[in-house]
């Protein structure tokens, strides 16, 4: 009996030195590392922050999903909060790349839109992982006038993809600029619905098809790229961009700003894919307990209007709805119309195969080969 009164009270006590370790562990050093989209953020976001916390935020940015991926991948990425597109960060969820969220620690999400959250379960099931950061969609971004000339007599046409995936229109508009997002994951999406085919085939045989169809207009293509296209458009060295509708709103905004009379417009295609960023903070994440309070910080209604004042991509905050300038709360190229919306497809993680196909044919067609 006394030997089982021995054990049982090295028990308690190992258990009470566990417990004074835990009380005893320091408290997290006030650093936050962030790794974001580029041109995605307002210029006061950080700053404040960094004011109300005392931490200090190292932010870093990226132009492809691919790349983000590639990190998470090969881990020790030192990032706190990442912001993965939906279905990608689908890939790190089933992968083990991602922490599931306190959320005893996040009481603003309460905020976002319960209709946006369903749509994002579908690819984080229970909203376990994720938080939206801002959404918007595929499309492309022209520069009217230019186009207009370009064409000459050749109108409009009714289906706006026409002119990056016709080589009737495409032929015509390289004298002006065309240039394509520097990512297979979103350009053949965009070029299997042109085709009638699913935007996240599993058919090794539709991507091949689009390889074929990008191969003819790729002597019209002359630039690829993620980022810099945004001031290309602004400018006038570009007239078509096939790019995310912010970054295209934000083009037209620095137009306007610089008063060149470059008149850019963010077109709503029949058919594109919605592109939801979430906010994730990676398994390895050496300050969770930060990352949680920027995940919260950026959750209050006054912080996540700003982010869409300044980047013009819908964010899904109904609170935040009335704080968003009323120009940009009613610009249907920002917030879609409900009939725009249900016309969008939502994107799916691909396995592995698809996504090495969709990565060779996209190779082949920005080389040329």
């Amino acid at each position: 009996m006394k030997t089982i009164r021995r054990i049982a009270l090295s028990f308690i006590l190992g258990l009470a030195a566990a417990a004074s370790v835990a009380v005893a562990a320091p408290p997290e050093e006030k650093v936050l590392n962030i790794y974001n989209w580029s041109d995605y953020i307002a210029e006061d976001t950080v700053r404040n922050f960094e004011k109300e916390t005392g931490i200090k935020v190292r932010y870093d940015v990226f132009d492809s999903n691919e790349v983000l991926h590639a990190k998470l991948t090969a881990g020790k990425t030192g990032y706190d909060i990442v912001v993965p597109t939906a279905h990608w960060a689908r890939l790190q969820i089933d992968g083990g790349l991602l922490r599931p969220l306190d959320k005893a620690s996040l009481p603003y999400l309460s905020n976002l839109d319960p209709t946006l959250q369903d749509l994002v379960k579908r690819v984080d099931p229970d909203n376990k992982h994720l938080v939206v950061w801002l959404w918007g969609y595929t499309t492309l971004g022209i520069n009217v006038d230019k186009v207009k000339a370009a064409l000459g007599s050749l109108p409009m046409p009714a289906n706006v993809w026409d002119l990056v995936f016709d080589a009737r229109y495409a032929s015509r508009l390289t004298s002006c600029g065309i240039s394509f997002l520097d990512s297979p994951s979103e350009v053949l999406p965009a070029a299997l619905l042109y085709m009638g085919k699913p935007a996240y085939s599993k058919n090794s045989a539709d991507y091949q098809d689009a390889g074929r169809m990008l191969q003819a207009i790729r002597p019209s293509v002359t630039l690829f790229s993620s980022s810099g296209y945004i001031n290309d458009l602004a400018n006038g060295a570009l007239c078509v961009s096939l790019g995310w509708s912010g970054d295209i709103n934000i083009a037209r905004q620095r137009a306007i700003d610089n008063k060149n009379g470059h008149n850019i417009v963010a077109l709503v295609p029949r058919t594109a894919t919605l592109m939801f960023d979430t906010m994730a903070i990676p398994a390895d994440a050496p300050h969770p307990a930060n990352a949680h309070l920027w995940i919260n910080y950026i959750l209050r209604p006054e912080v996540h209007a700003t982010l869409t004042n300044k980047v013009f991509y819908a964010n899904p905050n109904k609170a935040a709805t009335p704080m968003v300038r009323p120009e940009i709360a009613n610009n249907r190229t920002v917030y879609l119309s409900d009939a725009d919306k249900q016309r969008m497809v939502v994107p799916e993680p691909l396995s592995a195969d698809a996504r090495r196909t969709m990565t060779r044919v996209f190779t082949r067609f920005k080389t040329g080969m």
